[in-house]
């Protein structure tokens, strides 16, 4: 009998491996097109950011993954500490700091390093969307708007921190005049990870989707084999 169970379990384990396989690299295909493009709330932040300033007259801007990275190390430069991002006790990260601490975390080139030419910045206990966080939160003044649609600007770096899982939330925008393809550029063109947090011009996924469809996917692999298997023994 257990002879025979193992030369029926043989065959099943090789003809399931294999459907496994197919149907997760098919799946990743088309979950990693979609996702990269609706997937990323910084991405969608720069959406948002790039449709006001053209509805405005303004130029798009382009987005740096680079400067991005660094907007997230700005965001943590602030260690998830709201109260001094605006009003009375309100404090920035030193100019120094984008070249000693920011640059080498994300792998960005110090030579390549671009003036900055705008920021914006807002932080809260409760995670708003993309659109949400541009109108109700970075958008709070005159000065913002100022800073939004000035033609100094060519490039765009966004980030977010966090996610639904818990606060608080920050969003950060640099504003800088570098050129496409020359600034801010990355060592092997790719950041550096420096999870938590997301930013835009990575062509990522970034709310850990992806891996928790992954891990239900081989639940649900592991849990057919144990099926086969009682199964098989059961004949």
């Amino acid at each position: 009998m257990a002879k025979t169970a193992s030369f029926l379990l043989l065959p099943l384990f090789y003809y399931l491996f294999f459907f496994f396989f197919a149907t997760t690299t098919a799946a990743d295909t088309i979950i990693n097109t979609q996702m990269k493009v609706t997937d990323n709330p910084a991405d969608e932040l720069v959406e948002v950011i790039n449709t006001n300033r053209t509805a405005h007259k303004s130029s798009s801007l382009y987005s740096n993954q680079g400067l991005a990275c660094i907007a997230l190390q700005y965001i943590k430069a602030y260690q998830g500490d709201c109260k001094a991002v605006g009003g009375p006790k309100a404090k920035k990260p030193f100019d120094s700091e984008f070249a000693e601490t920011f640059a080498p975390a994300c792998g960005v080139q110090v030579s390549t390093l671009s003036p900055i030419t705008g920021r914006l910045l807002g932080c809260q206990s409760k995670y708003a969307k993309p659109p949400k966080a541009f109108s109700e939160i970075l958008m709070e003044n005159q000065k913002s708007l100022d800073i939004l649609y000035s033609k100094n600007h060519t490039e765009v770096g966004a980030a977010v921190s966090g996610s639904d899982g818990g606060g608080p939330y920050f969003w950060c925008v640099l504003f800088s005049s570098g050129k496409k393809n020359s600034s801010f550029v990355l060592d092997g063109g790719v950041a550096k990870v420096t999870k938590p947090g997301c930013f835009s011009g990575a062509n990522d996924v970034c709310n850990g989707a992806d891996d928790r469809f992954s891990s239900n996917r081989l639940l649900t692999f592991v849990a057919t084999i144990l099926v086969a298997v009682g199964c098989v023994f059961g004949l």
